[in-house]
């Protein structure tokens, strides 16, 4: 099984917990304490080394957890899942899992992910605008994602899923030379 593939597992199954209706820890809290635990992994290299090799045995590595879990705060279904991880030898998966669990939350809730382009950042008003019209075109609530593309005259570019919505100033000259030299 590819890593990808145990990752989505554990997502799917910490989804599973999360959203149930008698869950004692919201969606998105679980996501964001997961988050945070992730960045503190990252933002460290000897605790990654630490928690990663098998010369370390689980019962301290899960101390260091536990301590790491109470500073941060972390609700106890994100601690056990780090406990089981750590079991599993798994903990490694820590950011695969957290994205994964991302779009499996989105997916569960009814959010549909945009990637947005443009030229230079956008206004408050200029994103909820945005996020109107793509709600509008896709039946579905919209979580963006924006990035800077200075190859952009002007406008924007949207991706969801497979669907690319392009607005921007380039997009449009390119669809008007289609239209002009089609005619010739």
């Amino acid at each position: 099984m590819t890593l990808s593939a145990v990752a989505h597992r554990y997502a799917n199954a910490l989804a599973d917990v999360v959203t149930a209706q008698n869950s004692p820890v919201r969606p998105e809290i679980a996501l964001a304490e997961l988050q945070a635990f992730d960045a503190m992994l990252r933002g460290s290299p000897e605790l990654q080394n630490a928690l990663v090799t098998p010369a370390v045995p689980s019962g301290r590595k899960k101390a260091v957890v536990d301590r790491l879990a109470a500073a941060l705060q972390l609700s106890r279904t994100s601690r056990n899942l780090l406990f089981v991880l750590i079991d599993h030898r798994r903990i490694a998966l820590v950011s695969a899992i957290v994205q994964t669990l991302e779009v499996v939350l989105d997916e569960r809730l009814g959010f549909a992910r945009a990637e947005v382009a443009s030229p230079r950042e956008l206004t408050a008003e200029q994103r909820t605008a945005l996020n109107g019209r793509l709600e509008q075109l896709t039946g579905k609530r919209i979580r963006m994602r924006f990035s800077l593309d200075e190859s952009l005259i002007g406008g924007v570019v949207t991706r969801i899923g497979s669907t690319v919505y392009d607005g921007s100033v380039r997009g449009e000259l390119a669809a008007l030379q289609r239209r002009l030299t089609a005619d010739s």
